[in-house]
């Protein structure tokens, strides 16, 4: 047998129609090829097997059937073996290859029976090693196979019987091992129990689904007939939980922290301090090794798919020019070109595996990465001191937590691009200098000059974007106070000058939008250049179809890296900066958890401090015996809430010895309640005892604020406690301490925030000598002077030292700081007192929360319905709160903050389930496809005309691409003439002239695109504003301002900035697409009937994709504002949970909402792999038929038409992908057309001004009110609010209107604005029947001083003019007459004073002065006067009533009253009783008929 060179005979082997491989060849290389493969891959593997602990598989007949074959395979080749030695005995030397095969295949074999069982033993189920083993080896013997069959049947009969047949049996043998080896084994037994009801099936998958994610398919079809829901979704693997990547990374943190430790104590103490401080900051502990020791070798895995997928992907260029060559030469044998196609088609679906597979990888890892950051910096919060959490506010850590962790998420998928980029661009480069030369540095140099230029561009559009966001904030807030205040706008009449600052503000924010639309459309042309200067440089150089078209798929591969890189190294800039935050945040200092002593305590005494000495408090020297009840009282800010600290263990501890007996429960001066329901905040994680519970409700005078609630002690209280009251958030807070049943109790002034007389039932029933807590030990500190007397020792702080101990009646007697104490309190004590008790205060709580007081929410729930204007405040600060829930994410919680907005006196409390589910229905209405018409409605705000010129446009550039290339393909068949091509100048300036009009066009498209997008986010946004300012104010009540915002916000930044963009990556990808059929088709027209089934299955995966992910999307960012409004949470309250040594169980919620969350976020990333391994099935499929028509229509093609047709088919893969991608953002986001149409289309109030009737100019001359059987309701279904009133009022009277709550007296005046719309009858003004006229007509003709004062930002001159219709000498007039002048001359800007958001830096009388000023300005004939309740002192009072009196004397007044002495002397008084009149008179008759109104005088002392 002659060995030729490396045993490949050409003659046999390439240059025939009937191909066949040499003996030689076959029995050595082609069956070593799987014996190789296994042997290098097995130590690896075995490392691998190691470290895989999942129990072990019980022996399955497929294991032993596998198990068997391997014997019997082994048996086989042995059998060979065995008989060249029976042959060497006949003294018939058989060749050494016919020793050496059968020995090392028979031992390779013996190996693969082994891994069988040893991976049954380590649990895996089914083994990718192996089944790449046994695909070689059939693949390595299909050759042989056939060759053997060819000779047989030449011969005519068998030469070698024995070697044939044990061929046989053995190529059966390995078929039927590849068929097994496919089947999954069982579950391994022994693995810990799976409790989970869902676990995720990629566990227990087998190799080629795990390739595949044919594992996903389940929930795909799932997601397809009916929206996904929280239980369809599967548990995380345990690899992927919380628990266990938090404790790994945590292990790694602390591990470099010890490092840091040493290395910073192993200066000598002799060196200057400063040495080490300096040392100090050289080395921190790295957080950055911490995270690479945790979740690097997993990242690694991926990388290394990453390495082998840039190899593979310049395969197919090579083969392309093979195949080429191949349809040039028409005397080829025609199975190279199928060999060819098949192995172009091969190396794509391997690329295509290798690449999802590398993706998962990533995602997985950056999964991680977010789940590990969230939870070491949710960990570390719960451990920081005081001092070190104020360095940072709680949004900032916040942010740590969301944008941080994003960011690290966002860099991971691409992190592996820093070395693979360059990687891949040098070998395209070597490449392209192969087939091209030099010229290669012309399209090069074109690429590398783009980078700083787009780096430019991207550096100018991040700067416009800071711009846009600017413009945006302002835009919101604006629109925030607007939707605060819009009552106040309606009764003043001032909608246009308020619509006009916005669209102002938008105006701006859509010129920069331009601006940036501008830079996007700058274009690249890169592969003209090089294909121009290749031809000029030299004659000689022919442009050939293979050069051609190889080097295009090679641009086309350099193209992605070039664009990725200036990315990923800006990224990776950005994730440096939150690196260094994180571990900023993460090297804070701990609390001390010892300085505390719990254990040993001075027998006797259960508090002991000795030499104390703390970072605000000194030398304390304390003893609380156990059972006593201590009171620490002392001036503002003279320590008390730090010695509290201090005893927790809060407050940095610098000398002495604290110890505290026993478990500690602590009650914080501003109560921290948590988002859960009333009952979970009283238990706080106790076990529940119903006896228990029911006293402690008592004693914390809980019983009558549950009647109130919709929902009992089940309802949901909102975030930061905000539907409670401040004292109902107290008293829960107390309630908690109570039943957690601990040894000592720390008050912090708790008493203050609730009315006096629940105080006193607090303090006797709960804290006092014969309260609930009697017995143990508790130290109050308060401010109440009233309990001190009770209580048995005083201690009293002067500036964070105690001064004087003692009891009550010894302090007096020392006549010291405490005598001096009670002087100073003693006398506003009353006055507070009676105040509180008189009217409903209005506490303004240091969160910047305007809550009523006690009274208001408890004894009026009948208001909501039937005095909204007290009531207002209440629905103001409802509303506010859902702004914080903007999102509209947490259904649940808005439906509290909705039910007590809504909460009808009518209705019964039950009905509480249904009222919840309505609400959710009535926010998501997004789910399953979204209606054609939502396009349709775009289509038109865009503009028909240019919706049709953009799709026009698109079609023409992708002609001029199709146009340019056709023209290269033709351009290279021309003839070679003397070794130069004719017309060269001609084919380059056509070509050029195509390449730059698709460049002109794609500009031209994308900012037409970009200008029609902006044109419909104006029109969208001027329709949405429209509506809102014509929208009645019944409409506001009702709905959140959160809702109406998220539409101004969210949906509008979608609008403007997320559509257009997508729609532009749509087309692109569309059109791409469609081109490439175009050109297979045209080239090789039989593709033509391979389109329709791959479009069908492409049509099909693609809805099945877009179904299931976007409802994953949603899922996952409905479960992601939990995590975050959960931490935040956690923040403010870290010392309570500390107290109560609750902090495991939180850390354990939090992880429960990072896991739910990341649970949605997995099958998402998934479903991402599931498509593209699809799609790209689908992309190789093209590139095979493509090949392959052009193989068999061989004869009739020349090469340019197949450069063409397989370049186009090599790029289709990822245009197809992107395109599903898009179509599924598309849907998702063109929902925000439908919610922002949705709030532009609800109906509108009367007409701002009707022409025909406009009222003369100085109407009303008179100011003669009358009421016809007049009747009016709040909204449809609701009890009339005023039945049948008829009175008259003449012009210049002054008349007071009183009467209990509820009585109508606010709606009265609201009907006079038309706010509400009468049911019947009329109210005429100087006979006219206002029903008639123009609202902003009847408005501005008359002029109200509201009960609660609004303003907004902007100047003051703004405030009260926003129409700049008053000179400035009566701006100052009126600012004279209201008491403001001294107040405004003495800022230094005067009338140009900056108003903070609602007025935030006047005081309320000042804010009321305002309103007064401003109806000083319009003096109109009629004056409504709605005053104010409780917000103002009676001073401020006094000026308005005497300034209404000299400067309204001739005009008519309505003034509605709640203190009886400023309308005593008014012309007439009006009581109403529920919507009726109940006596008109004068007050001196009123009080003479002893009726209601002698009634309410008397109470109020004037009769």
């Amino acid at each position: 047998m002659p060995h030729s060179s490396f045993c490949i005979d050409p003659n046999i082997s390439v240059h025939t129609d009937n191909p066949d491989l040499t003996p030689c060849f076959q029995n050595t290389i082609l069956a070593w090829i799987p014996s190789i493969y296994l042997w290098a891959v097995l130590p690896f593997y075995l490392l691998y097997l190691k470290h895989y602990k999942r129990g072990y598989i019980v022996l399955s007949m497929l294991s032993r059937f596998k198990t068997i074959l391997g014997v019997l395979l082994w048996c086989v080749c042995w059998a060979d073996l065995f008989f060249s030695f029976h042959e060497l005995l006949q003294s018939r030397t058989p060749p050494p290859v016919y020793f050496v095969t059968p020995l090392i295949v028979g031992i390779t074999m013996v190996l693969a029976t082994v891994l069988i069982q040893y991976e049954r033993l380590r649990g895996i189920q089914s083994s990718g090693v192996l089944i790449i083993f046994w695909f070689l080896s059939v693949l390595c013997a299909v050759g042989p196979f056939r060759s053997k069959i060819i000779a047989a049947t030449a011969q005519g009969q068998i030469k070698d019987r024995f070697r044939f047949t044990t061929f046989f049996s053995y190529f059966a043998l390995i078929l039927i091992e590849l068929i097994l080896s496919c089947f999954k084994e069982n579950p391994p037994f022994f693995s810990p129990v799976n409790s989970d009801p869902n676990p995720c099936p990629e566990l227990n998958s087998g190799f080629l689904s795990k390739m595949t994610f044919w594992w996903f398919t389940r929930m795909a079809i799932l997601g397809y007939k009916r929206p996904l829901e929280d239980k369809d979704l599967w548990s995380l693997n345990k690899d992927d939980t919380s628990s266990i990547i938090v404790q790994q990374l945590h292990k790694e943190w602390d591990k470099q922290k010890d490092e840091w430790k040493q290395l910073s104590h192993l200066t000598p103490p002799s060196e200057a301090e400063v040495l080490i401080r300096d040392k100090r900051q050289h080395k921190e502990p790295s957080f950055l090794k911490a995270l690479l020791r945790t979740f690097g070798p997993y990242f690694l895995i991926g990388s290394f798919y990453k390495l082998i997928q840039d190899l593979l992907s310049f395969v197919n260029p090579q083969l392309l020019s093979i195949l080429i060559g191949f349809i040039k030469d028409k005397d080829a044998p025609s199975w190279w070109g199928f060999l060819i196609a098949a192995l172009m088609f091969f190396s794509a679906v391997l690329q295509t595996i290798i690449l999802h597979q590398h993706f998962q990888y990533c995602f997985v890892t950056g999964m991680r990465l977010r789940t590990g950051i969230i939870g070491m910096i949710y960990r570390k919060s719960l451990v920081i001191t005081n001092s070190a959490k104020r360095s940072s506010t709680v949004g900032e850590i916040v942010n740590l937590m969301s944008v941080d962790a994003q960011r690290f998420m966002d860099l991971v998928t691409f992190l592996n691009m820093l070395w693979s980029a360059p990687l891949q661009i040098c070998l395209a480069l070597y490449f392209l200098w192969q087939t091209l030369g030099p010229s290669v540095l012309a399209g090069v140099a074109v690429m590398i000059l783009l980078i700083p230029l787009n780096a430019a561009i991207a550096i100018k559009t991040r700067a416009f974007q800071v711009g846009n966001m600017r413009y945006k904030d302002s835009r919101i807030k604006l629109m925030n106070e607007i939707l605060s205040g819009i009552k106040v706008l309606k009764l003043y009449a001032w909608e246009p000058s308020f619509q006009e600052k916005v669209l102002e503000i938008r105006k701006n924010e859509l010129r920069v939008l331009k601006k940036a639309a501008y830079l996007n459309s700058l274009s690249i042309f890169v592969a003209l250049t090089t294909f121009a200067v290749y031809v000029s440089v030299d004659e000689n150089n022919i442009l050939d179809a293979e050069k051609a078209f190889v080097s295009l798929s090679l641009f086309n591969i350099l193209r992605f890296p070039l664009n990725m890189l200036p990315q990923v190294i800006s990224n990776l800039a950005q994730t440096s900066v939150s690196l260094k935050r994180i571990q900023q945040f993460l090297s804070h200092d701990e609390l001390d958890p010892n300085c505390v002593e719990t254990k040993v305590v001075t027998p006797g005494y259960a508090i002991t401090v000795t030499n104390g000495t703390f970072s605000w408090a000194k030398d304390i020297n304390l003893l609380v015996p156990s059972g006593s009840l201590v009171a620490v009282v002392g001036h503002v800010g003279c320590g008390k809430s730090s010695l509290v600290s201090a005893l927790l263990g809060e407050m940095e501890k610098l000398e002495g010895h604290v110890a505290v007996k026993g478990s500690v429960a602590y009650v914080p001066q501003q109560a921290w309640i948590q988002n859960a329901t009333l009952k979970d905040n009283i238990l706080f994680g106790q076990q529940h005892n119903e006896q228990k519970y029911q006293n402690v409700l008592e004693a914390c005078a809980l019983k009558t604020d549950l009647e109130v609630l919709p929902g009992g002690d089940h309802t949901e209280i909102g975030e930061k406690g905000i539907n409670l009251s401040g004292g109902q958030r107290q008293r829960v807070s107390i309630a908690r301490a109570v039943f957690s049943d601990a040894d000592v109790y720390l008050l912090d002034d708790p008493l203050s925030a609730v009315d006096s007389h629940v105080a006193k039932h607090i303090f006797d029933n709960v804290i006092g000598p014969e309260g609930a807590l009697k017995g143990k030990t508790r130290m109050l500190v308060t401010h109440g002077i009233t309990f001190l007397p009770q209580v048995d020792h005083i201690v009293v702080l002067v500036d964070g030292k105690i001064s004087e101990m003692g009891s009550y009646q010894e302090l007096l007697k020392q006549n010291g700081a405490f005598a001096e104490f009670l002087r100073n309190y003693a006398p506003d004590e009353d006055i507070e007192e009676d105040e509180l008790t008189s009217t409903a205060v209005l506490i303004l709580l240091e969160d910047e929360e305007v809550l009523l007081a006690e009274d208001t929410l408890s004894n009026h729930t009948d208001l909501a319905d039937n005095e909204p204007v007290t009531n207002e405040v209440r629905k103001q600060f409802l509303r506010q709160i859902s702004v914080i829930s903007s999102e509209g994410e947490c259904p649940k919680k808005m439906s509290t903050r909705r039910r007590v907005c809504e909460k009808k006196s009518a209705e019964p409390p039950q009905p509480q389930k249904i009222l919840t589910d309505k609400l959710i229905q009535a926010e998501t209405s997004e789910t399953g496809t979204v209606k054609l018409t939502v396009f349709w409605q775009y289509m038109k705000a865009v503009g028909l005309v240019t919706s049709l010129v953009i799709c026009f446009l698109y079609a023409c550039q992708n002609a001029a691409a199709i146009g340019a290339n056709v023209w290269l393909s033709d351009w290279t068949n021309e003839p070679v003439i003397n070794g130069t091509q004719r017309n060269t100048s001609m084919r380059v300036g056509v070509y050029a002239a195509l390449g730059l009009l698709q460049g002109l066009l794609v500009l031209i498209s994308s900012f037409i695109l970009a200008m029609g997008g902006i044109n419909a986010a104006r029109t969208l946004h001027a329709a949405l504003l429209e509506n809102k300012f014509h929208t009645p104010q019944s409409f506001f009540d009702t709905t959140p301002t959160g809702r109406i915002i998220n539409r101004f916000s969210k949906d509008i930044y979608v609008i403007d900035e997320v559509i257009p963009h997508t729609i532009l990556m749509f087309l692109g990808t569309f059109f791409t697409s469609v081109s490439t059929m175009l050109v297979i088709i045209s080239s090789t027209p039989l593709f033509a009937v391979v389109i329709i089934p791959l479009a069908i299955i492409y049509f099909f995966v693609q809805r099945f994709y877009v179904a299931t992910s976007r409802q994953l999307k949603r899922l996952e960012s409905v479960s992601r504002s939990p995590i975050y409004s959960h931490f935040s949470e956690t923040i403010t309250g870290a010392s309570v949970i500390r107290a109560y040594g609750r902090e495991n169980s939180f850390v354990c919620l939090s992880d429960l909402k990072v896991d739910e969350n990341q649970k949605s976020y997995f099958p998402s990333i998934v479903s991402n792999r599931w498509l593209g391994v699809r799609i790209e099935l689908i992309g190789n499929f093209v590139v095979l038929f493509a090949a392959l028509f052009a193989v068999l229509g061989k004869n009739s093609l020349n090469a340019g038409l197949v450069g063409l047709s397989v370049s186009y088919a090599l790029q289709v893969t990822m245009s197809l992908n992107w395109m599903v991608r898009m179509t599924s953002d598309l849907e998702s986001n063109i929902v925000a057309v439908e919610r922002v149409k949705e709030y532009s289309e609800t109906e509108t109030e009367a007409p701002w001004i009707i022409e025909d009737t406009r009222p003369p100019e100085d109407w009303p001359t008179q100011g003669e009110v009358e009421f016809v059987d007049y009747s009016v309701r709040y909204r449809k279904g609701m009890d009339l609010v005023l039945k049948d009133l008829s009175l008259r009022v003449k012009g210049g009277e002054k008349i007071g209107i009183v009467g209990r709550t509820g009585a109508g007296k606010s709606s009265m005046t609201l009907c006079l604005f038309r706010i509400l719309e009468a049911v019947k009858g009329e109210i005429k003004i100087d006979g006219v029947r206002i029903s008639e006229i123009g609202l902003h007509d009847l408005r501005s003709k008359i002029t109200i001083i509201p009960q609660d004062p609004v303003l907004f930002s902007g100047t003051l001159k703004m405030n009260l003019d926003p129409f700049n219709k008053y000179s400035e000498d009566e701006i100052w007039k009126a600012l004279e007459l209201s008491h403001l002048k001294r107040f405004v001359s003495s800022k230094p800007n005067t009338l140009e004073y900056e108003c903070s958001e609602g007025g935030e830096n006047l005081s309320v009388g000042q804010r009321q002065l305002v309103c007064l000023a401003r109806a000083l300005l319009r003096k109109t004939r009629i004056l409504v006067l709605d005053e104010a309740t409780a917000a103002i002192d009676l001073e401020t009072d006094d000026l308005i009533q005497m300034t209404i009196r000299t400067q309204f004397e001739d005009c008519t007044v309505l003034t509605i009253a709640h203190r009886l002495n400023t309308i005593m002397d008014y012309t007439r008084v009006l009581v109403l009783d529920k919507g009726t009149i109940a006596e008109f008179d004068t007050p001196s008759s009123l009080i003479a008929s002893r009726g209601v109104f002698y009634g309410m005088a008397k109470d109020a002392g004037l009769a």
